[in-house]
């Protein structure tokens, strides 16, 4: 995005992302990385149930329909719904690079819209690494793949270690977590988001 903020521009000594050789092959669903996640758990009655499919290098793809509990005024998604759209499919890109990472900065364009019943189609990249810096960018389309952009981000996660989630998190779900036997599941639970 031409307007974001400088904390939001790459430094000119960043690196291009590299996705991660283990990192699930173009085409394939990501699932969600924890089950009671706002954005992306099947446990969350009112959440999004976001759907993200991993793209070619480190890009993604993923849909959310705006259900009437995600309204703000009557009949149109509400804008922090969006947001957190958004910011589950830019950290999702995080499991990518296999690396465990929280957003920093979140900068969100609002340019049409979103109704009730209509499904966002949402594309992400990650477009430089810097030291623990990973930016990233996004776009969410209604009326398909390559209709209007409704919603625009631009987006900085800094990689942290698990021990950012243990020291912060409840107790009671940072346990369950690290106790499922998944060891895919246990890691992504610990992917994306403070």
């Amino acid at each position: 995005m031409s307007g974001s903020s400088a904390s939001l521009r790459p430094p000119v000594d960043a690196s291009k992302p590299v996705r991660h050789p283990d990192a699930p092959a173009p085409g394939e669903l990501l699932g969600a990385h924890y089950e009671h996640c706002f954005g992306c758990g099947p446990g969350q009655p009112h959440g999004l149930h976001l759907e993200a499919r991993a793209g070619e290098g480190v890009s993604l793809t993923a849909e959310f329909t705006v259900q009437p509990a995600h309204q703000g005024a009557p009949g149109l998604a509400h804008g922090g719904v969006l947001a957190t759209a958004l910011d589950e499919t830019l950290g999702s890109l995080n499991w990518l690079l296999r690396t465990i990472a929280v957003t920093g900065r979140l900068e969100t364009d609002f340019a049409r819209p979103v109704p009730v019943g209509t499904t966002l189609h949402l594309a992400a990249e990650v477009t430089a690494v810097a030291g623990r810096k990973i930016y990233s960018r996004a776009v969410g389309r209604i009326g398909g793949p390559d209709g209007p952009v409704a919603v625009r981000a631009d987006a900085l996660f800094i990689e942290v270690k698990v021990d950012h989630f243990v020291d912060h998190g409840r107790q009671e779900e940072i346990q369950a977590a690290m106790n499922d036997p998944d060891q895919i599941r246990r890691a992504r639970a610990f992917e994306v988001n403070p």
